[in-house]
Order: structure tokens, then C-alpha cells, then sequence
């Protein structure tokens, strides 16, 4: 990655995009600090507490490990805190639950509850709606938006999919190894280097934008 700069604001959605292999988890490494940029440096705000929700987890088989240990581990949070966010995150029944037999869906929300134990104010989520159905990506969406609506955190999402990148973020950066474009979603959709990246997508993208962007002024 080259010359790579921007700016998270309290409050913000920002959504990473780009073309696989475009270094959008090597960043996600590097604002995480599990590895070491070549060049430049991090600022972060005083007080600045990080929830990371990774790409991809498999539990082990073999380990016997409750929902309740897991959110536990290797950090210690109030009981009545954790029950709270669970409720909120609709796991409450599964925190008795081996976590080898949860469904995809229900390990997304394990993951993301985890998250958020320590109360962020950043809340990084890579990839965080992979590999499951259309419904379990809308519930986990929704579950994304409330959170950043009623506790006000910083999101920085990496996604690929386009419509729902549209229609949530505030703002949406473009990577392929350098920034190739960064904005609103109704500026960022109007650039040529992102039109050029995702030429076989517009006709699509744009017909449901415009459809979205309609219908929340007729709201």
C-alpha cells in the first residue's frame, strides 16, 4: 500500500472497499497493530477503546468452550453487562451453548456481542455478513446499524457487497494499494476511477441506489 491517509470521526460509518488482494486486510493488521506499517503512523484519540470483529473463526471441534467462556475470555467483564449486550444481540439463550454447535448466523452474533464487551468507540468489522444467507445478512446489518446508532461508535467495515455499502455507510473508501477514492456514497458513486473498478456492477448499483435514495426522501 502506498500513501494511504484518512481520518475516522466519532460517529462515523466507513466502509473499506476494493478488489481482492487490494490490501484492505493488511490495513485492518496495521490499525489493529498486528504488524508494522513501513512508513507513517497512527493517531488515535485519548480514551480510544478498539472492538475488532474478525473475518473468519472456526472453533475447535475438540475444545469443550461455552458462548459465556468465550466472551470471557482474556478479559473480564461485569455479569450484568454481558447479560445486557447479549440481550441486545439476541444470544442470550446460547451462552450455556457449546460454541462448536452454533449455526453461522449465531456465531456472527456471539463474535460481534464480543466485541463489544469492552465498550469501544471503534468498532472495526471485517467482512462481518461472509458466508451467510440473504436473511442472516440482513438481521446482522440491522444488528451493525443499531449499535452504531444507540451507542454513537466509529464503524470501519470491510465489505464487497456494493448495495449494502451504499446504503449504510456515511462514508466509503475505494482501495486498490493506494486510496483510489474516498466519500459519501452519493459522491463516491459518481467517480470515474470507482465507476472504472466496478464497471460490470453499475447498471445494478446505480438502479438500486437511486431506488433507496428515493425512497428515504419519500419518508
Amino acid at each position: 500500500m502506498d500513501k494511504v491517509s484518512f481520518e475516522l470521526q466519532q460517529g462515523e460509518f466507513l466502509t473499506i472497499i476494493g478488489p481482492n488482494g487490494a490490501g484492505k486486510s493488511s490495513l485492518i493488521k496495521v490499525l489493529l497493530g498486528l504488524i508494522k506499517a513501513d512508513s507513517g503512523n497512527i493517531k488515535r484519540a485519548k480514551k480510544f477503546k478498539l472492538g475488532y470483529m474478525p473475518q473468519a473463526f472456526s472453533p475447535n471441534p475438540f475444545m469443550p468452550l461455552k458462548v459465556l467462556d468465550f466472551c470471557n475470555l482474556n478479559q473480564k467483564v461485569a455479569p450484568s453487562f454481558l447479560q445486557e449486550t447479549a440481550e441486545l444481540m439476541g444470544i442470550q439463550d446460547l451462552l450455556d451453548s457449546p460454541l462448536k454447535i452454533l449455526s453461522g448466523g449465531e456465531l456472527q452474533r456471539v463474535l460481534l456481542t464480543r466485541a463489544l464487551l469492552n465498550k469501544p468507540n471503534v468498532l472495526i468489522l471485517d467482512e462481518p455478513a461472509q458466508n451467510l444467507d440473504v436473511d442472516g445478512q440482513m438481521q446482522l446489518y440491522k444488528l451493525i446499524q443499531n449499535i452504531h446508532q444507540q451507542q454513537g461508535c466509529a464503524v470501519l467495515m470491510i465489505s464487497h457487497d456494493l448495495h449494502r455499502v451504499m446504503k449504510e455507510s456515511t462514508q466509503v473508501l475505494c482501495l486498490y494499494h493506494h486510496i483510489c477514492c474516498m466519500g459519501k456514497p452519493e459522491a463516491l458513486i459518481k467517480d470515474a476511477q470507482f465507476n472504472d473498478l466496478y464497471a460490470d456492477q453499475m447498471d445494478e448499483l446505480m438502479t438500486t441506489y437511486e431506488h433507496h435514495h428515493n425512497h428515504c426522501h419519500e419518508d
